[in-house]
């Protein structure tokens, strides 16, 4: 747990120990854990030099109070991060202007295997500065939307995200959860009928594409730099995104019919996430799958809000849906 502070293992048993035993010595340590004298001796020196175990003249210890101590740890990783991240720009702007002019093999980056496509994937979201767009399609070969650890790290550094999910990705199991977090977090998203490739953009300056799995199975990406190439997909992805259709879900994914209704003359949160997924293109049977609904609870609350609407087509409530806000227009 401790790691992320630069603890070692052993570092973080015995410092477990001290908590619950002021003023043990090292010799009991080393009994309750079973370890080495010398690995205790080399752990409490650790513990004692970053301030979180203190040293009697008795050779007794007994652990600062953690609130304080790693709270002071916490404060100087923070600070070095901060360093570390001014530092980035710095290299970024260096390495950019390194590369102008250079040859096509160093602007772009042939990457294979899940493994490495994966480790690249996080890497150019960690190296965006102000926006990642996306475009998300089916399968996921290296990196599914919920195991993307990079982007809460990214929208906590400031960064936005805008994503454009294909149409046929709205049918894969827990999608609309992921969904529903990744807009709470601020993240936009729109749905398009059909997206031509995956795609990840890190601000103007970095591009991976993922290619087709190769005859021996293994898959493949390229990884661009500044180059027309990757103005030219800046611009495709601009393209896609002003035709997609927004997508708003509120709430929390797959759940329950309501019992409480949000108002007797509009659509409650279920109500406005079925439009939006209809809207989407979605059908009744994937749509009522992902909202945990029979077909038939489904069609009963279309019936209600063409009702409401006053409207005798899914067409004309498509539109007067749009008109009074129920959902985002295009």
């Amino acid at each position: 747990m401790l790691d992320v502070l630069g603890l070692e293992p052993d570092d973080e048993r015995v410092y477990r120990a001290v908590l619950g035993r002021p003023n043990c010595t090292a010799a009991l340590l080393s009994e309750l854990l079973r370890v080495p004298p010398a690995h205790i001796d080399e752990a409490l020196r650790h513990l004692v030099g970053w301030g979180l175990v203190i040293r009697s003249v008795d050779e007794q210890f007994t652990a600062a109070p953690p609130a304080m101590a790693l709270g002071a740890l916490i404060s100087q990783r923070r600070d070095g991060l901060r360093v570390a991240e001014q530092a980035l720009v710095t290299f970024a702007e260096e390495h950019r202007a390194a590369m102008t002019g250079n040859s096509i093999s160093d602007l772009i980056e042939v990457v294979t295997g899940v493994d490495a496509i994966r480790h690249r994937f996080l890497q150019v979201q960690q190296a965006a500065r102000t926006q990642v767009r996306t475009f998300i399609t089916a399968p996921f070969v290296a990196v599914p939307p919920e195991e993307n650890s990079a982007e809460p790290m990214a929208i906590g550094r400031g960064v936005h995200f805008r994503v454009v999910l294909d149409r046929a990705v709205l049918a894969e199991p827990g999608i609309i959860t992921d969904a529903v977090d990744s807009l709470r977090n601020g993240v936009e998203l729109r749905v398009a009928d059909e997206l031509p490739m995956k795609l990840v953009l890190a601000d103007a300056d970095l591009g991976l594409v993922p290619l087709a799995v190769t005859p021996a199975g293994v898959p493949g990406a390229v990884l661009l730099h500044r180059s027309g190439l990757l103005d030219a997909l800046d611009a495709l992805f601009e393209t896609v995104w002003r035709t997609a259709h927004p997508l708003e879900l509120s709430g929390s994914g797959a759940e329950a019919e309501p019992t409480v209704e949000l108002g007797a003359e509009g659509p409650t949160d279920l109500d406005r996430k079925i439009l939006a997924l209809l809207l989407a293109g979605l059908t009744d049977p994937t749509a009522a799958t992902q909202l945990g609904l029979s077909p038939r609870t489904l069609h009963r609350r279309l019936r209600r809000l063409m009702d409401i609407a006053g409207v005798r087509t899914r067409m004309q409530l498509g539109g007067h849906a749009v008109r009074h806000g129920w959902v985002k227009p295009r």
